[in-house]
């Protein structure tokens, strides 16, 4: 590797490092909730006394096994996936809300995801701050 490539390759990385943490400090939950409200509260519930609805309650959704919330009947797609270890933490959240039915196809939630970046992490810093029983972390 000459000396011009190593130099391009370290300034990449900490272009990337810098994006990477500029974008995870850039979650903002009360945008999050707001957009939770918008594309979300069709479906689903969160907070203190959420249950079921047309899908899963997500109180305590970090850390939580995929197709794992009691009384709630999953999809055969969502099921399969539980056997493979699946947890919701940012990453696989992020993998799926920007495409449900491609990160798993046969997936019940029929949603077209959402693709910008900064809305996803927005998501995620609020669902993330509920636990199991719905009150905040």
């Amino acid at each position: 590797m000459t000396p011009r490539n190593m130099i391009f390759v370290a300034a990449a990385s900490v272009a990337a490092m810098i994006g990477a943490t500029q974008v995870s400090f850039a979650a903002d939950a009360a945008k999050g909730k707001t957009i939770f409200e918008h594309k979300c509260h069709v479906c689903h519930r969160i907070g203190p006394g959420a249950t079921n609805f047309v899908g899963p309650d997500l109180n305590g959704l970090d850390g939580r096994a995929i197709a794992s919330e009691p009384g709630y009947s999953y999809s055969d797609a969502d099921q399969a996936k539980k056997k493979t270890g699946f947890v919701w933490n940012a990453k696989t959240f992020d993998t799926y809300i920007t495409n449900p039915q491609k990160d798993i196809p046969g997936t019940k939630m029929v949603f077209p995801g959402i693709p910008q970046a900064s809305q996803r992490a927005d998501l995620w810093a609020y669902l993330s701050s509920f636990k199991a029983d719905g009150s905040k972390k």
